[in-house]
């Protein structure tokens, strides 16, 4: 009988072999389409509403939006995200494409439903601006960021909010869900610290 005719002792799932290092396979399958479409949808978003603004807000007074709790106005940014850091254009376009690095190499492992969303978010966030400094004037990966949201004058402590745009915002909130998820202990393989934590004392 040839070793491949045995069949496995029941009871084993295939989930559970071990590899050729004799560490356990992950069970939980990888979460790369959810981040991917998360990433598409920030990305497009900030994309066509940058188109928009370009088309109808240029040379236009800003727009007060209904409710008086935001406004739209036009503005070329050569920083940061919410305009810090002007004129580091191309520091800033170095920064973003490391975030892009980074979250790439990530999702090799990634296998958490949240961690997928967090990452998608600032994936998609990173490269709506790095488009901006890549393909927008004055120059290649000078290009100035296009930014028209804006809070109101808070009227108490009398404090100009910066103009951002929605790839922004989805770094911000993809930042913030990162930092949530680790406060609560869960690693972007879909373990937790309290899991890996009772595997080492066993």
């Amino acid at each position: 009988m040839e070793a491949s005719d045995v069949e496995a002792p029941a009871g084993e799932a295939s989930d559970g072999a071990e590899d050729s290092t004799g560490a356990a396979a992950p069970s939980k399958p990888r979460r790369l389409a959810v981040l991917i479409a998360m990433a598409v949808l920030a990305l497009g978003l900030d994309v066509v509403s940058k188109i928009l603004v370009v088309a109808y807000l240029t040379d236009r007074d800003p727009v007060h939006v209904p409710g008086g709790f935001l406004n739209l106005t036009l503005v070329r940014n050569s920083g940061a995200a919410f305009n810090l850091g002007e004129g580091q254009t191309w520091v800033f376009t170095i920064i973003a494409t490391a975030v892009v690095v980074v979250v790439l190499r990530v999702a090799r492992n990634l296998r958490s439903v949240p961690w997928a969303c967090a990452l998608g978010l600032l994936l998609g966030g990173a490269l709506g601006n790095l488009s901006d400094r890549i393909f927008r004037e004055p120059g290649l990966f000078r290009g100035h960021v296009v930014d028209f949201l804006q809070f109101p004058t808070f009227p108490v402590v009398h404090y100009d909010f910066p103009v951002f745009n929605l790839a922004d915002s989805s770094i911000v909130v993809g930042g913030c869900l990162m930092v949530l998820l680790s406060f609560l202990g869960m690693q972007p393989d879909g373990t937790r610290h309290s899991d890996q934590s009772k595997t080492d004392s066993q």
